[in-house]
């Protein structure tokens, strides 16, 4: 038996048709007859129960994608940044730099420069031959989870988010001297933000200790999803709110009962 949760708009539109669908047979003294299955038939048409659910595909972070083809391999790597990507596309390049050395305007030691040794390794991209490479950036992607969150977790609604964010709380440094960095406090989770001259950085931290019990899952992790501009550098139990057919389809469903009992005057 499966009880409702309100909190959730699915389970309040469902008890709703449930509350009418309890008056028009108390006030019919009869349970509802063909009409009402004509029209749960045409809302259940909307469904296609001859496949399984496709999951959502969200992007969970980024990177840029080296591919190397010549006439004796195919090789795909991964990088954080194109810059890395060049350098390792450049060590490539330099060595093997016998197969280019010798052509017209090609010098004897490649060019401390990893774009130009490149270049000139390659050249044009339509007289390459059999040798190429292909570098461009492209996104994450993982499944949208198809089963429930562990222990029947859920991130807490819109009122609860708006209280703990309007509560957040800066722990500012008091000073140069002070062994502490600055950090944020939210909800319970700490995030430091500060400059690390030993990582030659500006580095981002994330504490989850103290994080409030509301946000922590049944297998103690905390969803947490983490942007750096515009690109999504980490996303472990996070998700978009999908887009809710069945509330829309559960309201369409409403209205005809509703005109269904005006039209037979219940």
């Amino acid at each position: 038996m499966i009880t409702p949760d309100p909190a959730t708009p699915e389970s309040e539109v469902i008890s709703s048709l449930y509350e009418l669908m309890k008056e028009l047979r108390k006030r019919s003294g009869e349970q509802p007859g063909a009409g009402a299955v004509d029209v749960i038939a045409e809302w259940l048409a909307g469904f296609d129960f001859t496949r399984p659910p496709q999951p959502t595909r969200w992007v969970a972070g980024s990177a840029w994608v080296l591919r190397l083809q010549d006439r004796h391999e195919d090789v795909v790597t991964l990088w954080t940044d194109e810059a890395s990507a060049l350098a390792s596309l450049a060590r490539h390049v330099r060595g093997n730099w016998d197969n280019v050395r010798g052509d017209e305007g090609i010098p004897e030691v490649p060019p401390f420069d990893d774009r130009t040794a490149i270049d000139l390794y390659y050249g044009p991209s339509d007289g390459r031959g059999d040798e190429d490479y292909w570098l461009y950036a492209d996104d994450i992607g993982r499944n949208a989870p198809m089963t429930p969150a562990p222990y029947g977790f859920r991130f807490p609604g819109g009122e609860f988010c708006a209280q703990a964010n309007s509560a957040a709380v800066f722990h500012p440094m008091t000073g140069p001297d002070d062994d502490g960095l600055p950090c944020i406090e939210v909800g319970g989770v700490l995030v430091f933000a500060y400059l690390d001259p030993d990582m030659q950085a500006v580095r981002v931290s994330v504490h989850l200790d103290t994080t409030v019990e509301q946000l922590v899952r049944g297998d103690s992790t905390v969803p947490l999803h983490v942007k750096v501009e515009d690109a999504t550098v980490f996303s472990a139990g996070a998700g978009p709110v999908p887009a809710n057919a069945w509330s829309w389809r559960l309201h369409r469903l409403v209205r005809r009962v509703r005109w269904m009992r005006w039209r037979r005057g219940d």
